[in-house]
């Protein structure tokens, strides 16, 4: 019993219950986002003559569980427009003269929704007599057949983000000695960021043929995610010492990948990750990226934005925690001082 109590410390018993927790919380967020899809508010664009399209409207916003949010578009060329500037996700487009109606889809922006919208839109014309045929206007490059290279291209350049900072941390001291050595881990994890952002960008376009893009704009991307996470995770090893890298994990992995909107766009997500994944870094970076791929980079000024929080939240708080007082648990020791 002795040589238990002096082999597992107490500290240690509650780094392997954190660990269980964290393992467990794994296990319950992936499942839990991912096990059951189904559409909620899939917004579905309804192109069609006056006396018929209120009609569709209505019967489409009746689904089940909210599934549908329908609204009208005057034609076919503005419902495409809407789908490719990611305002809706789908279009029905009525065709008064026969009884076969087209779905317009942007693939690229996920699979699941446009099959949703297909299942939808086909029950309901079935009810009618009628049928649809399927149009993708945004369809997934070759090399991406089910559309998640952006979701793991992103996921990458998270995992090397927390990584380095971890890194960092447990070689040099999880606090740094003082604002210059602050710096200088901020510095060095900008160099990596950039370089991490431009092998990213290379190996999934280029090299892979998975990711069609801007070389220099997914680059950018990569670069901002990769320090965002980093820095992020240097602040919470700042304030948590050695549990902070436990944080990160629980932040950027347990919660942050299943929300991401990789494998389920947020309309198919249920609703607590479809409400955090936005804000997540893992869901901002996911989505800029498959905006610059496929949509041509329309509506990314919030996700942006929300990395950009994100990355000055981590840089304040380190550099408070670094200022208010001694580095604990670290090796890494100010310069003596006369």
């Amino acid at each position: 019993m002795t040589e238990l109590k002096s082999a597992v410390t107490p500290r240690a018993a509650l780094l392997v219950l954190g660990v269980l927790l964290l393992q467990l919380g794994f296990i319950t967020s992936y499942v839990g986002a991912l096990h059951h899809p189904a559409p909620h508010k899939l917004s579905i664009a309804v192109v069609a003559p006056e006396q018929v399209s209120p009609k569709l409207v209505e019967a489409l916003n009746s689904a089940p569980n909210d599934a549908v949010k329908a609204v009208t578009a005057p034609d076919a060329e503005t419902a495409t427009q809407q789908i490719k500037d990611q305002k809706v996700y789908a279009a029905l487009v009525f065709n008064p003269t026969a009884k076969e109606d087209t779905l317009l889809v942007g693939g690229a922006r996920g699979p699941s929704a446009a099959k949703a919208a297909e299942t939808i839109t086909t029950a309901l014309d079935a009810k009618q007599g009628r049928t649809v045929v399927v149009h993708d206007v945004v369809p997934l490059a070759k090399g991406d057949t089910n559309g998640l290279s952006s979701f793991y291209l992103v996921i990458g350049w998270c995992v090397g983000g927390y990584l380095v900072a971890s890194i960092l941390g447990i070689s040099a001291g999880s606090k740094p000695a003082n604002v210059n050595r602050l710096l200088i881990r901020l510095g060095a994890l900008a160099v990596y960021s950039v370089v991490a952002g431009l092998g990213g960008t290379i190996i999934a376009g280029p090299i892979l043929d998975a990711l069609p893009g801007s070389i220099l704009a997914l680059t950018a991307i990569g670069a901002l995610v990769v320090f965002t996470v980093g820095a992020f995770t240097m602040a919470l090893q700042c304030l948590f010492d050695i549990i902070g890298i436990g944080v990160a994990v629980l932040i950027f992995v347990v919660l942050g990948n299943p929300s991401a909107g990789g494998v389920y766009p947020d309309p198919m997500m249920p609703p607590f990750w479809r409400a955090i994944g936005s804000i997540i870094p893992n869901g901002a970076g996911t989505s800029v990226t498959k905006s610059i791929a496929y949509f041509d980079a329309t509506n990314i000024a919030v996700p942006i934005l929300v990395l950009v929080v994100w990355a000055l939240v981590g840089i304040g708080v380190a550099l408070l925690a670094v200022l208010r007082g001694p580095r604990s648990g670290g090796r890494e020791l100010a310069p003596a001082t006369a």
